[in-house]
């Protein structure tokens, strides 16, 4: 492995910190290195807060002399930003830090921005390198790069099944699947997404709270599914402890983008109206796209997931099988696409799925 390499997995690595933490921003880290040694580093760490670029610029002045800047190389994981948005442009700050060489591993699909970071620090006399670790790059920023590209969501769908194929009960009674080691990990998955998704069936009979409990992390929106707009006001979705989307046929509300209205906050169900036909699912895929939330974890029921998997929207499968046996119940989703890997958690054998076109 060259030292290039060796920087941007460092870089990679402080990117991943910022996830669930900046979106509708990509997760970026920033490695400068000089004469072998890493003199400054920092990664995103909050929507609306200063860039990775900032944080690494900052941290070499903290720690010594800005003159070794000029002989440096930094190491971004994305495009360095060219256009005013919440910060100022990253590859003006690059440039007036009179940085020698910049290696990138991907390009920035943003039409805002698409190659012209690069530019920019080319025109300067920056020399640049893109590409490095770029399939690395892309897995980390997945959910950035199917928005900006597929102008819809990051869809992961989720759920547990017992031995014998069952995903609940008949009667919808409550029923624990899953043992608190996969809980745990699915609490951790819950705050890396913007927004968890739930079917009427499942928010009537189990209820949920679908925030993360047993877990350190943002909440997530929360989108339930009520057609006829008949859930019980006492549920859980509608008690204002974080955002909620209350997805149905009939009302709706001009609601700002979710970063600026909700991060942080709480407020009211606000309702969202979707025509439920047969196309619901890729058409409240677009309207969560247009709210700027980039990510949804679909967490059942049944009938939801497979509607889904039907319209040919989702890019994982999260899928759980307990030892437990049912006997007889709802049937748990037919599993689609190519199996990636498995994993024992405690007796549970975790499986993942990802589309058959999925490089």
């Amino acid at each position: 492995m060259n030292r290039d390499m060796e920087w941007m997995q460092r870089a990679l690595y402080l990117a991943e910190k910022g996830c669930g933490l900046v979106s509708p921003n990509p997760m970026v880290g920033c490695v400068i290195v000089h004469q072998d040694r890493i003199i400054g580093e920092g990664w995103h760490r909050a929507y609306g807060g200063p860039h990775a670029e900032v944080r690494a610029i900052e941290d070499v002045s903290n720690r010594q002399n800005d003159s070794y800047l000029s002989e440096s190389t930094a190491y971004v994981t994305l495009e360095p930003c060219s256009h005013f948005g919440k910060t100022p442009p990253c590859a003006d700050l690059l440039i007036r830090s009179r940085i020698r060489r910049v290696v990138v591993a991907n390009l920035d699909p943003n039409p805002l921005v698409a190659g012209t970071g690069i530019a920019r620090l080319r025109d300067a006399g920056v020399e640049v390198e893109v590409g490095v670790l770029q399939l690395e790059g892309q897995q980390l920023n997945k959910r950035f790069f199917t928005a900006m590209h597929h102008h819809r969501p990051y869809i992961v769908l989720k759920w547990a099944e017992t031995a014998d194929g069952f995903i609940g009960t008949s009667d919808g009674s409550r029923v624990a699947i899953s043992g608190e080691l996969s809980n745990q990990m699915v609490h951790r998955w819950r705050s890396e997404e913007d927004a968890i998704l739930v079917g009427y069936r499942t928010a009537l009979l189990d209820n949920p709270r679908l925030n993360v409990r047993h877990w350190q992390g943002h909440q997530p929106v929360r989108v339930g599914l009520d057609r006829d707009l008949s859930l019980p006001r006492g549920h859980f979705l509608f008690d204002s402890t974080q955002p909620t989307l209350w997805v149905n046929g009939q009302q709706d509300s001009d609601m700002p983008s979710w970063p600026e209205r909700y991060r942080g906050t709480t407020a009211p169900p606000t309702p969202i109206k979707v025509e439920m036909d047969e196309n619901w699912v890729r058409s409240l895929m677009e309207v969560l796209y247009t709210r700027k939330i980039h990510s949804v974890f679909v967490e059942g029921g049944a009938i939801t997931i497979e509607a889904f998997l039907k319209a040919g929207l989702w890019d994982e499968i999260r899928c759980c099988q307990s030892p437990k046996v049912l006997g007889h119940g709802v049937l748990a989703p037919t599993k689609a696409g190519r199996w990636v890997s498995s994993e024992k958690k405690e007796n549970d054998l975790w499986s993942y799925y990802t589309p058959l076109d999925t490089p």
